[in-house]
């Protein structure tokens, strides 16, 4: 587990207020839920024969004796809040949420045991159109974010039916090749065999290109299903790669599954994935409830942000307040809290305690504030400041009276709120 340091956070702020403008705009509502659930919530919902249930869950009793697990991904809490509010008797709902999930795995590049992630849960809508939504607004998230090298694999595990059909199938396949299996793999023959597909291992590697495909036991509403998900993505031209070996390693994925994978990250490249779960709300005890979604990893969109330095830095201030050590505290503390209230949104540092000019200066500089406003002794008796700019040189020094000085902070702030909304 994991800081956050102030020379990162800025950048967790503006990805999520990226990310929730966005789903704001497509009309998607915030949902919170707990940290902890009831462990057996994760069993039935996830799978018992799934890794994370099996090996990476943060799992204690309670004084009581009852079972508890730190949250290891959203999808399952979401179906537990939504059907405990009622919230899906009568209506479609487009939900989302954010913070921090728990795995007990090997930490490595991008990956920790404590990771942070957005989720997007939809019900209600049976048709492809609503996955296509989903896509497209990924895909516009990567581009508002400025990410390259971001590439959309497709696949389809069809129907519930066609997945336990194609299960058989690839158990009679991987039997006629134990002597090449990894022990993983050998111990998820008869669990999990789909996830076999997934393996890293390059030593399987042509035993899993050789293994059937699950497109050759799709039933006709399958076919047409992924079929109406491609239609619409080619409409918008929007480009997208079927891999007919990806696959979710949660039980609960039927028809249409996807990933957003990018090559900058290494092995760990997948920064968003998900599919549709259309079993998982009558499984968890509600009425049968068509449902897709997603989640990304913001810790590794983080990563990649910084890595390419794909934004500028964050400045500590717009303006720096620099002032004479004479000047009694109380009085430029009022002085800075009155220019506050009059230019509402200011971001504004005082300095604090006594240093010299020069000193303030320095501090000014690093705090990548865009202005300076100075006042020694006799300006502030006065009331005239000293406007400087940091960073514009042909700007220089200006003197202003204390309403000058408002008129002038509150039309670079709008000038500047205008420029942020642009970027």
């Amino acid at each position: 587990m994991y800081d956050v340091t102030p020379d990162q956070v800025w950048v967790w702020q503006k990805l999520e207020s990226i990310i929730t403008d966005l789903l704001s705009q497509y009309g998607y509502q915030e949902i919170r839920f707990p940290v902890l659930e009831k462990t057996d919530l994760f069993h039935s919902a996830i799978g018992e024969v799934t890794d994370v249930v099996e090996k990476e869950m943060f799992t204690f009793e309670t004084r009581k004796g009852d079972s508890i697990s730190m949250r290891p991904e959203g999808t399952a809490s979401t179906v537990r809040m939504v059907l405990q509010n009622g919230l899906i008797f009568n209506d479609p709902q487009k939900l989302w949420y954010s913070g921090p999930m728990f795995r007990y795995e090997k930490p490595q590049k991008g990956r920790n045991r404590q990771f942070s992630q957005v989720g997007v849960e939809v019900f209600g809508f049976p048709g492809p159109d609503v996955d296509a939504e989903l896509l497209l607004m990924t895909h516009k998230m990567w581009q508002q974010l400025g990410l390259k090298n971001v590439r959309l694999e497709l696949n389809t595990l069809g129907t519930a039916e066609c997945r336990a059909t194609y299960r058989e199938v690839l158990i009679k396949y991987f039997e006629q090749h134990l002597e090449l299996l990894d022990e993983e793999a050998k111990k998820r023959l008869h669990s999990n065999p789909l996830r076999i597909l997934d393996s890293k291992n390059p030593a399987m590697a042509t035993v899993i290109e050789s293994a059937p495909l699950i497109k050759d036991y799709l039933s006709t509403e399958s076919q047409q299903h992924f079929k109406g998900l491609c239609d619409i993505l080619d409409a918008c031209g929007l480009t997208y790669q079927v891999n007919p070996k990806l696959v979710r390693g949660l039980d609960y994925y039927t028809h249409n599954v996807f990933e957003w994978i990018t090559d900058d990250l290494g092995a760990q490249g997948t920064i968003c994935a998900g599919g549709r779960y259309d079993r998982l709300v009558e499984m968890q005890g509600g009425k049968a409830t068509p449902a897709t979604g997603f989640a990304m990893g913001l810790d590794r969109l983080v990563e990649l942000i910084l890595e390419h330095k794909l934004w500028e830095p964050k400045p500590q201030a717009q303006v720096y307040f620099i002032r004479d050590k004479s000047i009694a505290d109380d009085q430029v503390i009022k002085l800075t809290e009155s220019i506050r209230a009059a230019v509402p949104g200011l971001q504004m540092m005082l300095h604090m305690g006594q240093a010299s000019f020069k000193s303030q200066f320095k501090k000014a500089d690093k705090s990548g504030a865009q202005f300076a406003i100075i006042i020694g002794e006799e300006e502030f008796a006065q009331q005239v400041f000293a406007v400087k700019a940091l960073q514009d040189r042909a700007f220089g020094q200006q003197q202003m009276s204390y309403q000058e000085l408002l008129t002038f902070l509150q039309s670079q702030l709008n000038i500047n709120s205008a420029s942020n909304c642009n970027t």
